[in-house]
């Protein structure tokens, strides 16, 4: 016999995510006394990353770290959390059902997606055994750790010479890599050389080091270029579907698009906090989207308490 939705188990809020924004927002909306469950699937971006920067009172400190604390400081609160992946959602009137892995089904008033980004890493022998201890997407994160040492990019086109140059800011020893003929313009060229920065168009065979750690960027011809860290531009992906199947706007550059303050969405009653909507792609901006979206999911539940 099929479990009627009014028999379902409710919250006022499920948070799909359990990193730093959805477990920001856990942590203020269990403080307003709300119903909360946080369904966490396991997959975060960070998985590769062994520290984690510019959190401010937590610089250094590992993500797993991170999450265990965020996890204990909800405990006073009544915040359920469970280990498990959210397969489906559809909304029917002012309610959200969820059906979990496994099959079973949950609703809730408000639904706020922290279900952030993958990353596709190019497809470079020896790139992914380096991802996370020598080879970074983000500058911000890890630029700090290598300064002043050999750096490498990886880029075509202008997002390749824009981070090359960015580049700069952290060492005087830039190589852009664009692994192959890229076309680049002579106002680029000028750019590069003006700002120091070396650039090979050789097709690269491979990546060599020791642990993880970068050594050379060596090439189908053999020769190669000494580094000690390469950063590049990932493509990145929705970490879930289930805004689009909520029929909220997602576009390529922008993520999942807000409508109005507060971290709502274009569908009403979903909200969204940290790198799924692709504003800053700081963990410590993802925590503060989280609280964002908190207080507004608090005082819309608020209205409907109070009608």
């Amino acid at each position: 016999m099929s479990t009627r939705k009014e028999d379902l188990p409710g919250y006022d809020v499920i948070i799909v995510g359990g990193g730093p924004a959805g477990l920001s927002a856990a942590l203020i909306l269990g403080r307003c006394r709300r119903r909360v469950l946080v369904c966490d699937s396991g997959r975060y971006r960070n998985h590769a990353a062994h520290e984690m920067h510019g959190f401010l009172s937590r610089d250094g400190i590992a993500p797993s770290e991170l999450r265990r604390i965020g996890r204990e400081q909800l405990q006073p609160y009544g915040v359920e959390i469970r280990e498990v992946t959210v397969a489906e959602v559809r909304r029917e009137d002012r309610r959200f059902e969820l059906t979990l892995e496994g099959g079973e089904r949950l609703v809730c008033r408000k639904l706020l997606l922290a279900t952030g980004l993958v990353d596709r890493l190019p497809d470079l022998p020896g790139l992914a055994a380096m991802y996370g201890k020598s080879v970074h997407h983000c500058p911000y994160c890890e630029g700090w750790e290598v300064r002043d040492q050999p750096i490498g990019v990886y880029g075509q086109g202008c997002t390749g010479i824009s981070l090359a140059v960015n580049m700069k800011t952290w060492s005087d020893d830039v190589v852009l890599f664009t692994d192959g003929p890229a076309g680049i313009q002579k106002a680029e060229a000028q750019r590069l050389e003006r700002h120091g920065v070396g650039v090979r168009e050789a097709r690269i065979a491979r990546l060599e080091g020791r642990d993880g750690m970068l050594e050379r960027v060596v090439f189908e011809d053999g020769s190669a270029v000494e580094r000690r860290a390469l950063f590049l531009k990932t493509t990145l992906e929705q970490g879930s579907d289930l805004a689009r199947k909520l029929r909220c706007k997602v576009t390529d550059a922008r993520g999942v698009e807000t409508a109005d303050k507060h971290e709502e969405t274009t569908c009403e009653g979903v909200f969204v906090a940290g790198d799924a909507s692709k504003d800053v792609l700081l963990a410590i901006m993802a925590a503060a989207e989280g609280a964002d979206a908190a207080f507004g999911i608090n005082c819309a539940l608020q209205e409907e308490d109070l009608a």
